[in-house]
């Protein structure tokens, strides 16, 4: 029988939406810039089969979660503010749970798990980016995104991209036509410029030594430099040597990221939460 998808909504603003699919163990999943909540297992439901509450939600100005309200911005500050809302509104008190998020999911789960490591089973670090320092050429791109979105919609979005990311050719019409389906999911197209301005400019922990003492079992998750240049191998690598507890996980030689492929992450995350659950016992 297909499993049925249980939709939420939080208040107060901004309001969140999410989806909620299986039941047993939870997890936790928050998703990258210019994302949605579908792309962090792009559509598999290979984890609430395997017995996993599975919850995703769409970050601040995301899909169809609202823009930040008056006063308030897209820093790390109010994204982990919000995850703990979802948190707190989606599982029982204490109830500890894995988490895990790619690139800026990755680094709000991240902040998390500094924040409220008694919560956590596992953290699960998918393409992180973020290594202590922000770079004036970064920022560029950044900027140069949200201009380009503001300027040319969603067809300025994808050729910045595609002239700007140095994508190898055997990637580059993949990685496009995600790139543009993404962006078409958005509802609200000025919020996401304000975010590509305001996200790479936030630190979401001081610098990669405050990891070091994060006592939590992780799995880090590496993506090949030619297929996906935007979230590099190294950083990754770095983020599996600082956490105390990581194993760092790629796809093999020549295939697509293992963090594009939603079946075979699903399964690895599976794999490492009965680890992180038995070891626990």
């Amino acid at each position: 029988m297909p499993l049925a998808g249980r939709p939420f909504a939080l208040e107060p603003a901004p309001r969140l939406f999410g989806e909620e699919l299986g039941e047993g163990p939870p997890v936790v999943l928050c998703h990258g810039i210019t994302a949605t909540r579908r792309y962090v297992l792009h559509g598999s439901r290979a984890l609430p089969r395997a017995g996993h509450k599975v919850v995703t939600y769409d970050a601040r100005g995301h899909g169809e979660s609202d823009p930040a309200p008056p006063g308030e911005g897209y820093g790390y500050p109010e994204l982990v503010a919000d995850l703990e809302r979802v948190v707190s509104a989606r599982l029982e008190e204490g109830e500890r749970f894995l988490l895990g998020g790619h690139s800026m999911g990755a680094h709000t789960a991240v902040a998390y798990a500094l924040r409220h490591p008694e919560r956590l089973a596992g953290l699960a670090v998918i393409g992180p980016t973020y290594l202590g320092e922000i770079r004036e050429s970064s920022l560029a791109y950044w900027d140069g995104l949200a201009a380009a979105l503001e300027s040319g919609g969603t067809g300025g979005f994808v050729a910045y991209v595609s002239e700007n990311q140095g994508i190898d050719a055997r990637w580059q019409e993949s990685v496009l036509r995600f790139t543009r389906e993404r962006i078409e999911r958005q509802q609200n197209p000025e919020a996401l410029a304000r975010a590509l301005r305001e996200v790479p400019r936030s630190r979401p922990f001081g610098s990669m030594e405050d990891l070091r003492d994060l006592q939590v079992p992780a799995l880090v998750v590496a993506s090949n430099d030619d297929a996906d240049p935007g979230h590099p191998y190294e950083a990754a690598a770095a983020f599996a040597e600082a956490l105390p507890q990581a194993r760092l996980v790629s796809e093999g030689e020549g295939e697509s990221p293992l963090a594009w492929q939603g079946g075979k992450l699903s399964r690895a995350l599976a794999a490492f939460y009965a680890e992180a659950l038995s070891s626990a016992r």
